[in-house]
């Protein structure tokens, strides 16, 4: 299978939230590939075992790097340390909580998952981006999203926000990328279906669903993508096929463009007039 230039044996790659889930298994993916690699999550005995499994796989370096991604100094420091043999080749800001907030959430939890969600990603795109286009060579950052940061369903609201605030932002890197001359630098937003993970468990989900993907399907679609140049990385998965996912999307933009009520796919006024655009 042909890969993204950014995934050359040799050359490095930094994965925030990289002790279980999709930064785990996209780890592992790139360290099977001949990059080494840093592994950045909060410090404890998971951060410690991923580095473990990572580096069992291939005679790659492999570090665990202890890392708050809401701390634009820690990202500064893990951006200076994995960059003293050169910028790293690949930087996937995958970093993630969901916490449990609804919308009238106490502050504190508003604060903690915008601070992991959203600030993790605009510090680690203010802590790398610049090396890596100054580096002159391929590179890619890859940014977790999600499908809530697109339809933002009711409830969960602080993830909704964080997760389109990451959308938006990672669409600001791609333009910015793409207009500097003789830049080599690219990129990419992976947008998961449903996949069997740390957020998954935590929500009491005790044995992988048969609809959800794994975090090793998604890796591998991922890399697929990336290969092909994709910015949207649209997961499909066991339970949602990529065309509805795309007339849902259509529909949250249709709430604009035909002035409906606002998440107008869950008012009860609009549930036949959805449906029959699901099926039509």
């Amino acid at each position: 299978m042909s890969q993204h230039p950014a995934i050359s044996p040799g050359r490095s790659a930094v994965v925030t939230g990289a002790a279980s889930g999709i930064g785990l298994a996209a780890a592992k993916a790139f360290a099977s590939a001949g990059m080494n690699v840093w592994l950045a999550d909060l410090p404890g005995e998971r951060l410690e075992a991923a580095r473990a499994a990572v580096a069992a796989l291939a005679a790659v370096e492999v570090r665990a790097v202890p890392t708050d991604v809401s701390d634009r100094a820690a990202m500064e420091a893990l951006a200076a340390a994995s960059a003293k043999a050169g910028p790293p080749a690949v930087v996937m800001l995958n970093a993630g909580i969901e916490a449990g907030g609804t919308l009238f959430s106490e502050a504190e939890v508003w604060e903690r998952i915008l601070g992991v969600n959203l600030w993790g990603v605009v510090n680690g795109i203010h802590a790398f981006a610049p090396g890596m286009i100054a580096g002159g060579k391929p590179g890619a950052v890859v940014v977790t999203g999600s499908k809530q940061g697109i339809t933002t369903p009711p409830g969960n609201t602080p993830y909704n926000v964080s997760k389109a605030g990451v959308k938006a932002v990672t669409e600001a890197l791609a333009h910015d990328l793409r207009g500097r001359e003789s830049c080599r630098v690219s990129a990419h937003l992976l947008i998961p279906g449903f996949v069997y993970t740390g957020l998954t468990k935590a929500r009491g989900v005790a044995e992988k669903p048969a609809g959800a993907w794994t975090p090793e399907e998604t890796v591998a679609f991922l890399l697929e993508r990336l290969a092909l140049g994709d910015f949207y990385i649209l997961c499909p998965d066991g339970e949602t096929t990529r065309a509805q996912d795309a007339k849902r999307i259509a529909w949250a933009a249709g709430d604009l463009v035909e002035n409906r009520p606002a998440l107008s796919r869950w008012h009860p006024d609009f549930a036949e007039a959805f449906k029959r655009h699901m099926e039509g």
